[in-house]
Parts: C-alpha cells; structure tokens; sequence
C-alpha cells in the first residue's frame, strides 16, 4: 500500500516539474530573447518536401508499330535518364523492350488501332497506374516526344500543392465543344480547352484523384464515347466541364503542329536556353528552355526515304522556312537532341538536324 502511495506522489510530482517547464519555456518564446532563439532554429518544416524528379510520374504511349523506329530513340536519350520515373505503355509484348524496360514496360489489353476507343484505353490505363504509384504528379507524352527532365521539374516546382494543375499546350486557338448527352433524348452543347496530348500534359495529383469518377477504370472509355471525342479531349472536359477546372497553357510544351526551324549540330550545344521551335503566342521568357519537344515525325520520315533510296528533300521544307541534310545516324540524332536541352556535352560532327 506504502508503494502504491509513494508511486502515486511520485507521477504527479513529475507532472507538475513537467508542467512547469512547458509554461517557462512558452513564456520565454514571447519575449524578444526567446523569438531569437527560436528563428536560430531556423524556418518550420514545410508540410511537404521540395518536389524530386522521382515525385513524377511520366507515361509514354506506343503501339507496337513504333517499338523500334520512335521509342529505342527515346531509351537512348531521355529516357535513359528519368528510368524510374518513366513507364511505357503499349498494345503488344515485345522481348527487346522488356528486356530494357522491365516492369516499366506496361503491356495493356487495348487495341493496336488508332482509334478513340484505343487511345482512350491506354489513357486510363495511365491514370489508374499513376494513381496507385502515390506520386505528386501525372505527366503524359507520346512516342514522338523529347522530354527535358530537368526543365520540366524547374517547370512543376512553380505550382504550389494547395490548388489543382492541368498544364499542357492547346492545338487550337479557341475552346472545342462537344454535345454532352442529358436526360430525356436531349444534349446541350459544352465548350472547353484541353491540352493537345501531341505536346504532352501534365496533371498534379490534387486533381487527379477529383477526376477518378470519370476518369478511373473503365469510366474514363465511357467518359470518352459519351462526348465522341479522344482521350486528350476528354481530359480537358472532366477537367473543365466537371470539375469546374482550367487548362494552365504553357509555352514551354511543343507538338508537331508548330513551325519548325533547322539548327546546325554545331549550334545545339548553344541552345541550352533557346528552344529551336518557333513559338506562337503567348511569348515566352528568353531564358525558358523547352520541356517537351515534338519534332520526331519530320526526322523519322526523312530518313526513311533516304534508307530506301530514294532522293531526299534537300531544299526548304514547306511551312518550316528550314532545310533539311538527313545524313546523320541515330547516335548523332541522340547526341543533337541531348545537346539541344543542355543534357549533356556530347561531340557533335557537322550534320545537320530538323528540330
């Protein structure tokens, strides 16, 4: 009994002391000594650590036909350098990629056809596995896309957590409608803008997980058959006419659709900060280097008709104000387009590369 009673007076002795010292030590925090003291300990902990390149998840949309002639080019250069934050998703098994890729090669049950319900399917296979990754951010590009990581990420650090993002870059210079089914064999038109999915986009998660009830699953296929429209389309419509959200266009995003410009492999390591595409409006800052770059159909083409033979276009190309030399090797187009978003310091010979 004497125990118990000696333990008891004990426990509320050190609870006292305990007490005490927290009401000292508030007291102190409120005089100028004790402000001082605290700013020596330097800023609170932000609730959220510095976004990483590893916070972002980015998906690459294939098909088989394309393995070998757009994504080796990809695994040679950006890829190479984001692995672990990349992923692959394709309609068809392929040896070679899994063996590079391993499990970030997705192999999806959707069709080979370039068709809405095709894209759309590998778009929700996309947004599902972005959202069981957990990570911060869904960033989507094709298979004719250049990725610069590091612009990218300076790109996505400008967002704060607290609001939802959809940033990419419109095709058009006005909003797209569709006829949106209502109840009782009625529509009603809705207008909306979307990111073309030609120059890539990208959405944080804050938004993503609001998008689930249209977009997750198999909703995301329904979503898109109900406006009859493709799986870049459809994003911009759950984003805006859904959610009530807006496209953050940026200038920093390219797709085959803008004017391009030749740059001799020379002059790419200079271009660190100036992209080679010519821009339409809105302007850019002059020291914004380009995060995504669509310029592979161009080269692909060219070089196919200079591997069978045949005579290549030599003068300027139409609507480009460029000339095109299409004497140059993989490995001197992956080394140029590496130079051209400062990835590296490769040495460049003097062929010349459409950008």
């Amino acid at each position: 009994m004497q125990c118990r009673l000696l333990r008891g007076l004990a426990g509320a002795l050190l609870t006292l002391l305990c007490t005490g010292l927290l009401s000292l030590r508030y007291h102190s925090s409120l005089s100028p000594d004790g402000a001082r003291e605290a700013a020596a300990l330097g800023p609170p902990s932000p609730l959220s650590p510095e976004l990483q390149l590893r916070d972002v998840f980015i998906t690459v949309k294939t098909t088989r036909a394309f393995h070998r002639s757009r994504l080796e080019l990809l695994l040679d250069t950006w890829v190479s350098r984001t692995r672990e934050q990349t992923f692959v998703f394709t309609d068809s098994p392929d040896e070679g990629l899994q063996e590079r890729l391993g499990s970030h090669l997705v192999v999806t049950n959707c069709s080979a056809e370039h068709s809405h319900p095709a894209l759309s399917c590998k778009m929700a296979a996309e947004f599902d596995t972005f959202l069981a990754s957990g990570l911060r951010w869904f960033c989507h590009v094709d298979d004719d896309n250049y990725v610069n990581p590091r612009a990218l990420l300076k790109l996505l650090k400008t967002f704060p957590q607290t609001r939802d993002v959809y940033l990419g870059r419109p095709s058009l210079n006005r909003p797209i409608r569709a006829s949106e089914p209502r109840p009782h064999n009625r529509t009603r038109l809705v207008q909306f803008w979307f990111a073309t999915g030609g120059a890539g986009f990208c959405i944080n998660r804050k938004l993503a997980l609001k998008m689930a009830p249209w977009a997750s699953g198999s909703r995301f296929v329904e979503t898109a058959a109900l406006i009859r429209l493709p799986d870049d389309c459809t994003v911009g419509y759950i984003v805006e006419c859904k959610l009530g959200g807006h496209l953050q266009p940026s200038p920093l995003f390219h797709s085959h659709l803008e004017t391009l410009q030749l740059l001799g492999a020379a002059q790419l390591p200079e271009q660190g900060k100036v992209t080679p595409v010519q821009m339409p409006s809105p302007p850019r800052a002059p020291d914004s280097m380009p995060v995504y770059l669509n310029p592979l159909p161009i080269i692909f083409r060219e070089r196919r008709r200079a591997e069978n033979g045949t005579e290549s276009h030599r003068g300027p190309l139409p609507g480009t104000g460029a000339t095109l030399i299409p004497a140059f090797s993989r490995e001197d187009l992956a080394c140029g387009l590496d130079a051209l978003c400062n990835c590296s310091s490769p040495s460049l010979g003097p062929q010349s590369l459409l950008l």
